[in-house]
């Protein structure tokens, strides 16, 4: 199954041939079942894949979609490689394998929640926030090398624009250089003084494009920089430093902001803290607590050697039962 979805290309506004995939797989497994699966409309394109086994009171969740470049699955004895591999699409199949698993060991009041969006701006978690079904717990995946991480930073993404005027270059004082303005302002940004936490680690930043001007020989009227700030703190602390920073140099526009998270532990699971951000900030309180976890390393998802253990694929599909279970039990204990 994790080759099958790795095959399928779902980059970042492109995931329906996948969405379509796993309503089909899920609708069989659930009419067989006696589960329910439905299609969760983001737009006319695009749709979240919801399915569940009585009243929900866990549900395990991640994302269908995935960053460029699209690179089709292989494997070896080890690993399965490919655009997905473990991010998150391998995370898909083991959590449908562990619904399988749950639903043959005759537990039930759990759901499958499969979002797109995740990568650019989690619209697919913006809907299902508005769609909640009642869980208690939420558990979502991302490659977390098999630990439960207590914390995950926040992010800030950001447009910086510059705006001048052109001339000809031979004639620079009758012009106004929108790429020095946008220069002099990332070089402002890349002085400053960034938060850090004892649990989270540093706030980091990065300047990811850079764009601008229409030819050597002119001055150019235009340039933009985009930004991702990984938060450990407050965001508008970051936020109004940034501003200060800029000043009048450019005009800052805010794309995204997701605040960093810190999560309750599970006794029996080792834990660990995570740099990257997820949908969980989007999708609690609606969805429930939420745990974080997901076999596969974070380092090699987003690059050309994206692959995933297939011995820590299997193990993740009895830890995603297990946590389950795990959790279905403390409700009903904080219930009695």
């Amino acid at each position: 199954m994790t080759r099958a979805l790795v095959d399928i290309e779902s980059i970042t506004e492109n995931e329906r041939a996948v969405g379509d995939y796993l309503l089909r797989y899920l609708s069989t497994l659930a009419i067989r079942t006696g589960g329910v699966a439905e299609a969760m409309v983001v737009s006319p394109e695009r749709f979240n894949v919801y399915a569940e086994w009585g009243a929900p009171t866990v549900v395990l969740s991640t994302h269908m979609d995935t960053v460029p470049p699209f690179f089709p699955s292989s494997e070896d004895e080890e690993n399965i490689y490919g655009r997905g591999a473990c991010d998150a699409k391998g995370i898909i199949a083991a959590m449908i394998a562990a619904a399988e698993k749950l639903i043959e060991g005759g537990t039930r009041n759990f759901g499958l929640l499969f979002l797109v969006g995740e990568e650019r701006n989690s619209a697919g978690a913006e809907v299902a926030s508005r769609s909640p079904r009642g869980s208690r717990y939420l558990i979502n995946g991302e490659p977390t090398e098999s630990k439960v991480a207590l914390g995950s930073k926040g992010i800030l993404r950001y447009e910086i624009i510059a705006k001048g005027k052109m001339a000809h270059s031979a004639y620079p004082e009758l012009g106004d250089s929108a790429i020095e303005k946008l220069l002099d302002a990332l070089e402002a940004i890349r002085r400053m003084r960034l938060p850090e936490d004892p649990v989270m680690g540093k706030t980091t930043l990065n300047i990811g494009t850079i764009s601008g001007g229409r030819a050597p020989n002119i001055i150019p009227d235009a340039a933009k920089a985009e930004l991702a700030i990984r938060l450990v703190g407050d965001g508008k602390i970051v936020d109004q430093a940034l501003r200060s920073a800029i000043g009048d140099r450019a005009e800052v526009r805010e794309i995204l902001s997701l605040p960093a998270m810190h999560f309750a532990s599970l006794d029996g699971f080792a834990t660990d803290v995570v740099a990257f951000t997820t949908d969980i900030p989007v999708l609690v309180p609606s969805w429930g607590e939420p745990f974080l976890f997901g076999p596969g390393s974070i380092h090699v998802a987003h690059t050309t050697q994206e692959k995933i253990s297939k011995r820590e694929l299997l193990a993740a599909v009895e830890t995603y039962a297990q946590m389950t279970r795990t959790l279905l039990g403390k409700a009903e204990a904080h219930h009695a």
